[in-house]
């Protein structure tokens, strides 16, 4: 797997103001180095480009304060992009790319303009990269990323949070994530229907009033049509004795 990002600035932390490139190779289990060299600029790279939504988690206020702001030397950025290529993906990826072996899996933020997802260049929602990853038995929160503080949470996890970190290691998270996903348009099509038999009551209660009001208008044109007919015989008759 490679890990490309560029312009990426996690506030508090050294700053990567130039593209920079990660080989994560076999057998490489972990990120050391001394304070301020940006091991958690790296990991947290990985963490947003999976999908993390909260620039807190991140240790900034809001995501533009992702994008490097600029030193003395150096001059500010207007984005951020992360791009992930996984090799090896082929039945993984969404549906539109289940046959490829090879995914590249972008994020890319504008100063005050949001984020975008995009794989193999093309647009995709952000819930279809975190199911990819949740499929791999990864993702922005997965327990397969140790950081500072993490061992110490799991060892004291409550047993459904231990539940999760083993249906994760049995690589089934992706399958929670498409039920849960299930179950929002499940429930959403239900209110639809609900709604769709509401106004289906409205229109035929509507439909027995507009019936009884064409009978009214049929018997209101027949007696006008009789009445106007002994209108004419009576003027008729009328007519007659005055001759």
């Amino acid at each position: 797997m490679t890990v490309r990002f560029a312009r990426l600035r996690i506030a508090g932390f050294k700053s990567f103001a130039d593209p920079v490139t990660v080989e994560i190779l076999p057998g490489l289990t972990g990120i050391v180095g001394p304070n301020g060299c940006g091991k958690s600029n790296v990991v947290e790279a990985l963490r947003w480009v999976m999908g993390e939504s909260s620039a807190r988690s991140l240790r900034g206020g809001e995501m533009d304060d992702l994008i490097f702001a600029g030193t003395a030397t150096r001059p500010a950025r207007t984005l951020a992009e992360v791009t992930i290529t996984l090799e090896g993906t082929k039945g993984f990826g969404p549906q539109n790319f289940a046959e490829l072996d090879e995914l590249q899996i972008s994020r890319r933020a504008e100063r005050g303009a949001g984020s975008d997802y995009r794989i193999n260049g093309r647009s995709i929602r952000a819930r279809d990269v975190q199911t990819l990853f949740a499929d791999l038995a990864s993702g922005a929160r997965s327990s397969a990323m140790v950081s500072q503080g993490r061992v110490a949470m799991l060892v004291g996890a409550r047993p459904e949070e231990r539940r999760g970190i083993l249906e994760e290691a049995a690589g089934i998270t992706g399958l929670h994530a498409r039920r849960h996903e299930a179950e929002l348009k499940l429930r959403a099509t239900e209110s639809n229907l609900t709604r769709a038999e509401d106004r289906r009551k409205q229109l035929s209660e509507r439909l027995g009033e507009l019936a009884d009001q064409s009978r009214e208008a049929e018997q209101y044109r027949t007696l006008s049509a009789a009445l106007r007919e002994a209108e004419t015989e009576l003027l008729a008759l009328l007519h007659a004795r005055a001759a």
